[in-house]
């Protein structure tokens, strides 16, 4: 029973579990161990999920995996900005035409995922949880144990933040 029930709530989003840890970790390698740890945890209280948003339930654990294990493997003055190595797989748009274009969007999200990288903790989560993963205000506020208005305006600022660095206007 609590295994089907697990399989009903959790492994649907284990993708998005996994991005998530990425983000946070800033290491593939990284976000597996939390994914792990994480789905641990989910299935020793896939009997508490009383229903809801079981996106947001699992995230919300990944969440505090993902910083239970920094805090308890890396040091505090250890930042990691990513594994960009990631973006040689991705391959070129269809619409390309040369490999002039592939190279140039490949550059493209090298830049912006180093951006995202760069932003404080607390923006770039919100940024995160909103614009790559689409949850919405409320569940982001839930998750953070925030004000949604403090999501709004971290994310607004979040973006901010990107478009200047970025190049574009503020």
């Amino acid at each position: 029973m609590l295994a089907a029930r697990f399989a009903e709530v959790v492994l649907p989003h284990l993708g998005d579990a996994l991005s998530l840890a990425r983000w946070l970790t800033g290491n593939p390698a990284d976000a597996e161990d939390v994914v792990q740890e994480a789905c641990l945890k989910a299935h020793a209280g896939i009997a508490g999920f009383a229903g809801g948003n079981p996106r947001a339930w699992l995230l919300t654990i990944v969440r505090n995996a993902s910083y239970t294990w920094m805090a308890r493997n890396r040091p505090r003055g250890v930042v990691s900005v990513g594994d960009l190595a990631d973006l040689d797989d991705v391959s070129p748009p269809d619409n390309s035409d040369s490999p002039e274009a592939a190279l140039i969007a490949k550059a493209n999200s090298a830049a912006v995922e180093a951006a995202i990288a760069r932003l404080p903790e607390a923006f770039r989560e919100t940024l995160v949880l909103r614009d790559i993963n689409g949850l919405s205000y409320r569940e982001i506020a839930a998750m953070l144990g925030v004000p949604q208005g403090t999501v709004m305006s971290r994310l607004a600022r979040a973006r901010s933040l990107l478009m200047t660095e970025l190049g574009g206007r503020p």
